[in-house]
C-alpha cells in the first residue's frame, strides 16, 4: 500500500508521457496515448505476401515475407518516438511495439512458419555507447508474440560503420554496408526460417547485407524481414505519406 502511495505521487508530479506526442498519459494508459495509437500510420503489410516493402528486396535477396508495421515521415508525430527509443533509453517503448507488431505478423498467417529471431546486430562499440540494441528489444517483442526464440548472437556486426541515418546518399548506404556482418554459429542457422529485424527501413542496404552474409553462411536457410517503421519516401517516392 506504501508502495502504491508513493507511486501515485510520483505520477502526480512527474506524470508519464506519451514517447510519440509527448503528452501526459491519462489514468491506466501506460504507454502511448490512445490519439497516438488509433493514428498510427499502419501499413497492413503483415497480411500482404505482394506488398511495397516486399518488392523493395526483389532481384537483391531472396526473401519469403516482408512487412513495415507503419510509416515513418521526417516530419511526423513518430519521429520522436524512433528517437526516444533508438537514442535515449526507452527501451520499453520497443517491447511494448514489437509485441504490438508481433501481434499482427501472428495473425496474418504468413510468419507461421518462423523458426528463429534474429536482429540487426549493432557494432560492439555503439552497443557500449547506446547501452542497448534498439533492434534486439523490438526482436524480443516479436518473438513473444510469436512464440519463438530470439537470436542475438549468430549474426554479429566484425566492423565499425558510420550511421545509416546520418547519410542521405543511396549509393554511400549501400557502399557503407558492404562486407561489415559476419555468422559466428552457421549451424545454428542452416535449414531455418529466419526473421531479420530491425527498427526502419529505408534504402534497404542494411537488411539486404545482413541477409546476404546469413544465406551465404548457412545457405538453406530462409529469409523474411520485418522492420517497425518503413520511409514512405524510400516506398512512394515523395508521394502518399512524405519524406522521411
Amino acid at each position: 500500500m506504501l508502495r502504491t502511495y508513493f507511486s501515485e505521487i510520483f505520477r502526480l508530479f512527474f506524470p508519464e508521457r506519451c514517447p510519440a506526442c509527448g503528452r501526459s498519459l491519462p489514468e491506466g494508459v501506460r504507454w502511448l496515448c490512445p490519439h497516438c495509437r488509433w493514428d498510427m500510420p499502419l501499413t497492413g503489410y503483415a497480411a500482404e505476401h505482394d506488398n511495397p516493402v516486399a518488392r523493395k528486396f526483389w532481384g537483391l535477396v531472396p526473401v519469403q515475407e516482408a512487412a513495415s508495421m507503419f510509416f515513418f515521415t521526417r516530419h511526423g508525430r513518430y519521429r520522436a518516438m524512433i528517437h526516444g527509443f533508438k537514442y535515449h533509453g526507452q527501451w520499453k517503448t520497443c517491447l511494448r511495439l514489437g509485441a504490438m507488431f508481433g501481434a499482427e505478423l501472428s495473425e496474418s498467417g504468413l510468419y507461421d512458419t518462423v523458426d528463429l529471431i534474429v536482429p540487426v546486430p549493432l557494432h560492439y562499440r555503439r552497443l557500449f555507447r547506446r547501452g542497448y540494441n534498439q533492434a534486439e528489444y523490438l526482436a524480443r517483442g516479436i518473438a513473444g508474440a510469436l512464440g519463438r526464440e530470439t537470436d542475438c548472437r549468430s549474426l554479429v556486426r566484425k566492423s565499425y560503420n558510420r550511421s545509416q541515418t546520418a547519410m542521405r546518399n543511396r549509393k554511400d548506404r549501400w557502399e557503407n554496408v558492404a562486407d561489415i556482418f559476419s555468422v559466428r554459429c552457421p549451424q545454428r542457422l542452416d535449414g531455418r526460417h529466419i526473421l531479420l529485424v530491425d527498427d526502419v527501413l529505408t534504402t534497404g542496404s542494411t537488411l539486404t547485407a545482413c541477409a546476404e552474409t546469413i544465406l551465404k553462411a548457412a545457405p538453406s536457410c530462409r529469409i523474411s524481414i520485418a522492420t517497425l517503421a518503413v520511409s514512405a519516401t524510400e516506398l512512394f517516392g515523395g508521394k502518399g505519406q512524405g519524406g522521411l
